[in-house]
């Protein structure tokens, strides 16, 4: 007997025991049929989050590009075309050069730019001069516009021919050695190389305020003679003893030659304080 679909099914022959394989049977289809059915669910939520990520991915690219034109990345302009930040100012640079510093040696080259006072102290300053460890006492000074009296053998006449306008003396002196530098002022720097270049005799020496007589007449001295800008300047170095001068005396050769570099730097110094002054100076 069986009851249809939904109902027990009876064992064969009217007899009233279930007809239990037919209901394993049963059981079994009711549980493929709903394996199927949440199978088939899944799927269908699978796809339903995938078109829902796939709206939104299309979403992103349409309504949120940035330029909002809803061009996709391929069509976005590169960067170079994008517009520049031109409110930020720029650095400027003159195209002028500034001008060069002045030269220290154009303003003791010439009479009409060497305008600082020529004086004793200019050149020979204080009572001693040091140089390293070496100390020298200074001793007379002079300054003449007679420039033949302070020299000996000729050089005076050098001095006067090549426009010679003044002479600046100083003496001074280090265990047994004195030494007097001469300098003689020019108008032009090519006067006074030529003067230098000409020289013969020397310088005369200079003694006095505690440093006595030394090369007189008939001695053997070191006499030597330069030139810088408009100033020739000349040296004599000799033995306060009177004695003569030899090549083995290191002694005389490292003192003059300490006192005439002296001297270089002096006339030196004064073109660079007038170039300092000029490059300072107000313009307009």
């Amino acid at each position: 007997m069986s009851f249809g679909q939904g109902g027990p099914s009876w064992g064969p022959e009217g007899t009233q025991t279930p007809d239990w394989a037919a209901l394993a049977d049963e059981s079994a289809a009711r549980s493929r049929r709903k394996k199927w059915l949440l199978i088939g669910g899944g799927v269908l939520a699978t796809a339903a989050v995938g078109a829902i990520v796939a709206t939104a991915v299309v979403s992103a690219n349409n309504g949120n590009s940035p330029t909002g034109s809803g061009k996709n990345a391929s069509e976005l302009p590169a960067p170079a075309d994008l517009p520049s930040n031109t409110a930020e100012p720029e650095p400027s640079f003159s195209s002028v050069a500034p001008p060069p510093p002045p030269d220290p040696k154009d303003y003791i080259s010439d009479a009409r730019k060497d305008k600082a006072p020529i004086t004793v102290d200019a050149f020979f300053p204080g009572k001693k001069l040091t140089m390293g460890d070496r100390v020298y006492i200074k001793g007379a000074t002079q300054q003449t516009e007679n420039c033949a009296a302070p020299t000996k053998s000729g050089l005076g006449s050098v001095l006067t021919t090549n426009g010679c306008e003044q002479i600046i003396r100083a003496t001074y002196s280090k265990d047994g050695v004195a030494v007097t530098v001469g300098i003689a002022v020019f108008p032009t720097e090519a006067r006074a190389k030529r003067a230098a270049q000409q020289s013969t005799g020397g310088i005369a020496a200079l003694g006095g305020a505690g440093i006595p007589s030394f090369c007189p007449a008939g001695t053997v001295c070191r006499r030597t003679a330069n030139s810088y800008g408009r100033y020739a300047y000349f040296s004599i170095s000799g033995f306060t003893d009177g004695r003569n001068v030899t090549t083995n005396d290191k002694n005389v050769y490292a003192n003059g030659n300490d006192l005439t570099d002296f001297t270089f730097r002096q006339i030196h110094r004064r073109g660079e304080l007038q170039a300092s002054a000029a490059a300072t100076a107000p313009t307009g």
